[in-house]
């Protein structure tokens, strides 16, 4: 899988952009297209999906719109087709913020998006979406973070046993620390 890929944007278009790495071009459907600069370098991060009728490449600007991106498109009835509209009309913050908040209506304004998906995205992702810096205590704990989530641990867990952890550890320590605090 690929994590990002870094390249000229060559080619914008309504719903993708054309990343030119080491000579070959890259199809990368973004929310927004033309927030990259035309003829200039960048840093993509991809996701790709592989169907068995179908290989796509998704980018974001960010790691933390990726993220996003991921646990929208895990919400069943949800797929990238109707998350990256998601991205590109309404903000990061605004997306999580109606989801803590229950905000249906907020939800709704997005293409494709009816009452019962609103309602399905908010059961599935309401508390799993805290902030990093809600999270992040002194020190650089965001790839133990992004690994405790993907492991189930909610926000709130993770918050109470990252001042526990020792921050020179290497990450396969720190995990191996924090889910022996986990158990406990």
């Amino acid at each position: 899988m690929y994590n990002y890929i870094y390249g000229k944007v060559v080619m914008q278009e309504s719903n993708y952009i054309v990343v030119d790495n080491n000579g070959i071009g890259y199809t990368i459907f973004v929310a927004n297209p033309f927030s990259f600069e035309l003829n200039k370098e960048a840093c993509v991060y991809v996701y790709n999906q592989i169907r068995e009728d179908e290989y796509s490449l998704y980018g974001f600007k960010t790691i933390e719109e990726r993220n996003l991106f991921l646990k929208l498109i895990n919400v069943k009835g949800l797929g990238p087709k109707m998350a990256m509209p998601m991205l590109a009309t309404g903000s990061i913050a605004g997306i999580m913020d109606a989801i803590d908040r229950e905000n249906v209506l907020y939800l709704t304004k997005f293409p494709k998006i009816g009452e019962k998906l609103a309602r399905q995205i908010i059961l599935d992702l309401k508390g799993k979406l805290a902030r990093k810096e809600e999270v992040a205590v002194a020190g650089s704990f965001d790839e133990l973070v992004n690994v405790l989530e993907s492991l189930g641990y909610k926000n709130n867990e993770i918050k109470k046993i990252l001042p526990k952890i020792d921050n020179s550890l290497d990450i396969e320590n720190q995990v191996k620390e924090a889910l022996k605090l986990m158990l406990k």
